[in-house]
């Protein structure tokens, strides 16, 4: 039986009832997106669309919609690839539970790619005009790839070994960039392909990308998988698809030169480029995850050299926004499969949630564990601290800007991943005046605009331990007296209270905004035994209390901590910054900062009238 390929796959989900086939007309220029989003808020099965206008290839949307379709998608391999991270967890388990892991060599083997002459991408070359132009929010400076799996190797030693495979952002057309001849790369800061590109600079060698799309699912969960530095992602991959990854040496193929990466056989499209030096045009902008348009920059030009196809292609695609999305599963199987890594490499830390609603890099959570004096009945966080450190210089956990942590033995049964009960246990317990802690003029991801440049901002960490010191608000304080142009009083969590405030000015030359520091300098919140522990100023409090998702988004996506964060009673001492009253977070949108995503409404109304007028997709839509 050969590989599957993902026609294969799709067809395998069919059966199942979890995807289906759309032959209705669709326009990847918005339409398609507007779709997208909403069947994956209705949890709909995956759709193939096969009448894209202006395009010859059938386009996969929802693929990653569910949770339960993603794991029916590595129904075979899931518990196996669980099972080797559990030896590589406590290898004596295997000698203890035979049993259980008895397919752990066949896992093992499975990790190691293999070359092969040939493969089902060869089939035929085309054009980048022929790759569907999907644009997905109105603002979007072309169309995009969102789902590709950008494929490198080191020039000082090519091959798989030191591969690097990651989800990047790539831009077809549009801009500057000149027709069929040249696309956008864009990658961030902390990412695999940035070693790979100084290496080839430094030896003064072309730069050579290929960029996959399609193949099998593996892959574009190993494009995202957060492995440890120097562990390729294709044995991830192959682990996960059940069979070892098959290359084509990108060297021999006709019409390359020595040096070109290898060539994932089963994709069902593969870009080859190469990334010319020195020269960079202006990419996006592109609508993220964040919820906020990534605005445009100079990136680095991917001269095109040819495009594969194979002969039963699909394009897989999917649609970043404000979270929930697609990629909100990817997220859930990364914490499935290495959540029980963390304490392995973290000592002391108990488990750490990147909150997909807050945009994930902008807000860490954490359970560490303080076993430093046992003996003293001293609440001050210590180990805390030191977990926090080590969380925050661990891999893309080090672009986080906003980290809170407590401590395991002060509530054994409390769960990171629900978190308006982890924010009250943190909020009952915190000492505003001892457990805050910056980090200044640091380096924050880089789709974050809260800063005053690209790449460039604060951390807070918020430490918190030992027994419960306030009860915290259940209502609005009756007796609170605002500022004036502040209004609108909402309780959006147990002691967390949301204020209308004045819109935001360009206050950059400041070091707070008047508005946040007249709020704190006049509110009528006591300094002490206040029941509401933390505000919120926002543009819309109504909204932003409406739900938590609401309010974790808006609190985290648009402050800084910096700049951003005062208190009542704020006072400084020895370098160390607190407060003695609720601690104060200006969330309101700043001049400075991207603009959130908004719908085109004439496109809304066209897929309104698409479900009204009895599509095929209209429970859905």
């Amino acid at each position: 039986m050969g590989r599957p390929s993902l026609k294969s796959i799709v067809e395998a989900l069919r059966g199942a009832g979890h995807a289906l086939v759309c032959d209705e007309p669709v326009d990847p220029d918005l339409e398609l997106a507007e779709i997208q989003r909403r069947l994956y808020r209705s949890q709909a099965p995956a759709v193939l669309f096969t009448n894209v206008a202006g395009c010859r290839f059938p386009m996969l949307a929802n693929l990653f919609g569910t949770i339960e379709r993603a794991r029916y998608v590595f129904r075979d391999t899931y518990e196996s690839v669980r099972r080797a991270i559990e030896l590589k967890i406590e290898p004596q388990a295997f000698f203890r539970q035979p049993t259980r892991y008895w397919k752990a060599p066949l896992t093992a083997l499975a990790m190691q790619p293999r070359r092969v002459r040939s493969g089902p991408i060869l089939h035929e070359r085309i054009r980048l005009s022929e790759l569907p132009q999907l644009r997905s929010w109105p603002l979007d400076g072309g169309p995009f790839i969102t789902l590709p799996q950008v494929y490198t190797e080191d020039v000082n030693a090519s091959g798989w070994r030191k591969s690097n495979l990651g989800m990047y952002r790539v831009q077809l057309s549009g801009n500057e960039y000149a027709r069929d001849r040249e696309m956008g790369l864009h990658y961030q800061i902390h990412r695999g392909i940035g070693v790979h590109h100084q290496a080839a600079l430094r030896a003064g060698k072309p730069f050579r990308v290929n960029v996959f799309v399609g193949g099998h699912p593996a892959m574009t969960l190993a494009a995202v998988m957060p492995l440890p530095e120097g562990l390729p992602e294709l044995t991830f991959a192959g682990a996960l698809a059940g069979h070892r990854i098959p290359l084509v040496d990108g060297s021999a193929v006709d019409g390359n030169r020595d040096g070109r990466p290898s060539l994932y056989a089963d994709a069902d499209f593969c870009i080859c480029g190469t990334v010319e030096p020195d020269r960079e045009l202006p990419e996006g902008p592109f609508g993220d995850h964040l919820g906020y348009y990534s605005l445009q920059h100079p990136y680095p030009v991917l001269r095109v050299e040819q495009i594969f196809a194979r002969k039963d292609a699909i394009w897989p695609f999917t649609v970043v926004g404000r979270p929930p999305q697609e990629d909100t599963t990817f997220g859930q199987l990364i914490h499935e499969l290495t959540g029980p890594v963390i304490p392995t490499v973290l000592p002391g830390v108990k488990e750490v949630n990147a909150v997909d609603a807050a945009g994930v890099h902008p807000l860490l959570l954490a359970i560490g564990s303080e076993r430093y004096v046992p003996y003293r009945s001293n609440d001050r966080p210590a180990e805390l601290l030191t977990q926090a450190n080590a969380i925050l210089g661990h891999g893309q956990m080090s672009l986080a800007k906003y980290l809170f942590i407590v401590n395991a033995f002060d509530d054994p049964e409390l769960d990171l991943h629900d978190i308006g009960r982890f924010f009250r246990h943190l909020l009952a317990r915190v000492d505003w005046s001892r457990d805050l802690h910056f980090q200044t003029r640091t380096t924050i991801d880089t789709l974050d605009y809260t800063g005053d440049a690209i790449n460039e901002g604060s951390k807070l960490v918020v430490a918190a331990r030992g027994p419960v010191r306030r009860e915290l608000a259940t209502e609005t304080p009756r007796d609170l007296r605002l500022p004036d142009g502040f209004n609108d009083p909402r309780l959006a969590l147990p002691g967390v209270l949301v204020v209308q405030a004045p819109p935001a000015g360009d206050h950059r030359g400041e070091e707070y905004d008047p508005d946040l520091r007249r709020f704190c300098e006049s509110s009528s919140f006591s300094a002490a035994g206040s029941t509401v522990a933390l505000v919120t100023l926002v543009d819309d409090s109504r909204f932003a209390a409406e739900t938590l998702n609401n309010w974790l988004w808006t609190t985290f996506t648009r402050s800084q901590p910096s700049q951003d964060v005062l208190g009542i009673g704020g006072f400084s001492e020895r370098k160390h910054w607190g407060c003695l009253g609720p601690l104060i977070i200006d969330a309101r949108l700043k001049p400075r900062q991207a603009p959130p995503l908004v719908e085109e409404a004439k496109i809304s109304a066209r897929v309104d009238a698409r479900a009204a007028g009895g599509s095929m997709l209209s429970k859905w839509l």
